[in-house]
């Protein structure tokens, strides 16, 4: 074993030793670059950022390989850094200004802890700080809150859209938040509003992990975007499609709760075509809140989500599903429950398109396995 993270250590310090700029906290690694090799004398800092760039790709896809990535983990301490309203205790006084003072290029687990407080501010981890994990005083103590819509105006003085509404937006991957709130401010809009789209996390990366946190808005507030995600023991709140997007997500033991004013939506998943493995799967979750509820609405062609041992509230609508006003997508979509439990959960109303699941059927879906989640979730 030591020989083994020995050669692994060697292979990570050969992969990113480099003369230049130091890439990461840990001291001395650099990117390669043979002895003999030198960057043009006309090189632009854009072309060595592309080189850096592709680098770190190679290097961040290698850790799909769960023992080469355990041993990157082994090798390379983490580092701690402190967030706190108090200028005096702690590193940092906003989120943000905590992650910008990573390298561009960050390869070493960092934990970011965020003391007791509302901290009002929109927060990007960049696509290359990779390894941040978020970590709060408790859900119900440390909030990081913005107020953004998908109507609101940009710096061109053209709306910014739903994707960049989000309060927290997450674009690395190996990205942990623990222990904190994510919220979006914009009120329930009233039926029918047009741009009322309002993000409080947006998750753009692979391999994202979400543990006890809470997740608050209204219309669209987790925008569960692409990649591999695990949200365990979280609460999401909305009223609209409020867990929407394509990635491969796995919720497990999450209350997700409805405030929707009349008609409202848990999800609308994207899932485009047959080839793509993607959907969202609910275990052992809660569905609870106000109004009448669809399980879920066809965005994408080929939509797939499922709930299995889910207690589902009485706001449920029998129906279960929609079709997204078209048809077609009824001989497309895979939407399924397996032994779910409460007045909401009843398969008798159901539409004819969606699935009772077999033991054999719902198999795939109610594990970590779904997510290939043995070979990169570490609680």
């Amino acid at each position: 074993m030591f020989r083994f993270r020995a050669v692994a250590f060697i292979t990570i310090l050969l992969i990113l030793l480099d003369s230049g700029r130091v890439l990461c906290h840990t001291k001395g690694l650099r990117s390669p670059r043979a002895p003999s090799e030198q960057y043009p004398e006309n090189s632009t800092q854009g072309g060595l950022t592309e080189q850096q760039f592709m680098l770190w790709v190679k290097f961040v896809g290698s850790l799909r390989h769960s023992a080469f990535g355990r041993a990157v983990n082994e090798a390379f301490s983490s580092r701690a850094l402190t967030v706190d309203k108090n200028p005096s205790a702690g590193d940092f006084t906003t989120i943000q200004a905590a992650v910008d003072s990573l390298p561009l290029i960050n390869l070493v687990r960092v934990v970011i802890k965020v003391n007791a407080g509302t901290y009002t501010e929109k927060v990007r981890i960049s696509p290359m700080r990779a390894f941040v994990t978020i970590q709060g005083a408790g859900a119900g103590k440390t909030v990081v809150q913005w107020g953004d819509t998908a109507e609101t105006l940009g710096p061109t003085g053209q709306p910014i859209g739903t994707f960049n509404s989000a309060t927290f937006a997450v674009n690395a991957p190996y990205f942990m938040a623990k222990n904190i709130t994510f919220k979006n401010t914009t009120p329930v809009p009233p039926p029918g509003a047009m741009g009322k789209q309002a993000v409080a996390l947006r998750v753009s990366a692979d391999a994202a992990t979400f543990v006890g946190c809470n997740i608050l808005g209204a219309q669209d507030t987790l925008y569960d975007h692409f990649g591999r995600h695990y949200y365990k023991d979280c609460y999401i709140e909305g009223s609209v499609d409020f867990i929407f997007g394509n990635a491969l997500s796995l919720y497990e033991g999450c209350r997700v709760h409805a405030v929707a004013r009349n008609y409202g939506a848990v999800t609308a998943q994207n899932r485009m075509n047959l080839l793509e493995d993607t959907g969202f799967s609910f275990v052992r979750c809660k569905v609870t809140g106000s109004g009448a509820l669809y399980l879920g609405r066809a965005w994408g062609t080929f939509s797939r989500v499922i709930f299995a041992y889910t207690y589902m509230d009485a706001i449920i609508v029998p129906r279960g599903w929609y079709n997204w006003g078209d048809p077609n997508r009824e001989m497309t979509v895979f939407y399924g429950q397996y032994k779910c439990s409460g007045p909401g959960a009843s398969y008798a109303g159901r539409v004819s398109w969606s699935r009772e699941l077999t033991d054999e059927e719902a198999k795939p879906f109610i594990t970590l396995s779904f997510i290939d989640g043995s070979e990169w979730v570490k609680l």
